[in-house]
């Protein structure tokens, strides 16, 4: 029976990192369905989905223990299921942001699409400074799923008096090829 494991790990970075997870995983009989990485300050993050049987996914189980001692992580497991397939009732629409640091941007966008019931599929999110002038800048990167009954063009309206309110260079626009 095909079952499905979400690992996060988070520790400091170093080389054989990847290495010695990954071999982990794959000593265990498991796949990795899907991942994000990411150094987070001096720290390095990862979210896994892991699938195999459900004697690979206990055996993976088990090693975690071992994983979190021998290369200084802090592991966290759950169980879980794949994703069904992107309805064909939501078209997936992607939004970019760049805009001067301001700390209330990510609660502002949340609380927008969340006020408009529609739900974040990922965000990135990277400040930065900006080349020549040193600029502290804010970027964001969302994915949302839009219900294909939505007018859009209100939506993007609404969206941009927000993003004009908050002083955002902003774009939302369908994902091509997803």
């Amino acid at each position: 029976m095909h079952q499905c494991l979400v690992i996060s790990a988070i520790g400091e970075d170093h080389p054989d990192l990847l290495r010695d997870l990954s071999r982990a995983i794959l000593d265990s009989g498991c796949s990795i369905e899907d991942s994000r990485m990411t150094l987070l300050g001096a720290e390095f993050a990862i979210l896994l989905l892991i699938s195999g049987h459900w004697s690979t996914i206990a055996k993976l189980e088990a090693m975690l223990p071992a994983l979190r001692q021998r290369l200084a992580l802090n592991i966290l497991s759950k169980r879980t299921q794949l994703y069904p397939p992107t309805d064909s009732k939501f078209i997936p629409y992607a939004i970019e942001t760049i805009s001067l640091d301001q700390p209330n941007i990510i609660y502002e966008l949340v609380c927008f699409f969340s006020s408009h019931n529609i739900s974040l599929k990922e965000m990135n999110v990277h400040h930065y400074l900006a080349p020549y002038t040193g600029v502290p800048l804010f970027s964001v990167n969302i994915i949302i799923h839009l219900p294909i009954n939505l007018s859009i063009v209100t939506l993007r309206e609404q969206f941009m008096e927000l993003c004009d309110s908050l002083n955002l260079d902003a774009v939302l626009e369908p994902v091509r090829g997803r």
